[in-house]
């Protein structure tokens, strides 16, 4: 569970986090904590390092469901610290949830435009100056394989790290795929959102638990962004952090998930699966 700390490290927490996050973020977040609490239950493990904390920090973690972000959100409040993800233009766009995330602090990302280079050197920037940890996912969607081990994912969470010489934390997760189907792609009516809608009362119904792990700071030593190899050297580092601390998370799952998914695909194959 997570430590408990000094009067003088609460208090300097709380100071960080009523200064760098927007009111309406933080109701955002204790929203999110009721509906995390109303679904199931969170254990959490390990702790966020506390000599990282006020510092911009990169959050890696598996992406195991349609309802992992909420439970990330609310295990991050609860270890001291409300995250900000990197979100595509996409949804900072969107006619309505769009507004409340800009105002929220989140972190735009550009991907697949032709401005693609400078995009991520405003990323750079940003995150330098940010003063709480950016929470992303490696893999960049939910996970297609069969045993919802993390797949591939690409390096562009490593090439921040190493272009920005920001510190990598990673966060290993289980349980939130029980909350919501995977669904489809394309909403085109009721027929769609109906196995979302009844899998989310199931779940308020059998309460699952929700594991969420901090693990230390990657160690990308001797890794640079400019050295070719070295940022897949740095993915595969933190990819293979946030599996060994996954393994024991789901001991008693070790090849595929108890729950099963019928809307979810399973067409892929994961490189760090445990052998």
């Amino acid at each position: 569970m997570v430590a408990l700390r000094s009067d003088a490290e609460q208090s300097t927490r709380r100071k960080v986090k009523s200064i760098d996050t927007p009111l309406i973020w933080r109701i955002g977040v204790w929203v999110d904590r009721a509906l995390v609490r109303s679904v199931g239950r969170i254990e959490i493990t390990g702790e966020f390092p506390p000599d990282l904390r006020g510092r911009p920090v990169l959050v890696a973690a598996n992406h195991i469901g349609m309802f992992d972000p909420f439970v990330l959100i609310a295990a991050c409040a609860k270890a001291g610290f409300p995250p900000r993800f990197m979100l595509t233009a996409g949804l900072l766009d969107a006619p309505v949830l769009g507004p409340f995330l800009r105002k929220s602090g989140h972190l735009r990302v550009d991907r697949g435009k032709a401005n693609v280079a400078e995009a991520f050197g405003r990323a750079i920037e940003a995150l330098g100056e940010a003063r709480t940890p950016l929470l992303v996912y490696p893999e960049g969607r939910v996970s297609r394989e069969p045993g919802l081990w993390p797949e591939r994912g690409k390096t562009g969470v490593a090439r921040m790290a190493l272009a920005g010489n920001v510190p990598v934390v990673t966060i290993s997760q289980w349980g939130a795929h029980e909350a919501v189907y995977w669904g489809t792609e394309v909403v085109t009516g009721w027929r769609d959102i109906k196995p979302l809608v009844f899998s989310f009362f199931r779940a308020m119904r059998d309460r699952p638990v929700f594991r969420v792990h901090f693990g230390p700071q990657v160690d990308l030593t001797g890794l640079t962004v400019d050295k070719p190899g070295d940022a897949m050297r740095a993915h595969t580092r933190i990819m293979q952090a946030i599996t060994t601390n996954l393994v024991p998370l789901r001991a008693d799952e070790p090849d595929t998930p108890k729950f099963h998914d019928p809307t979810r695909p399973c067409d892929s194959k994961s490189p760090w699966r445990p052998a």
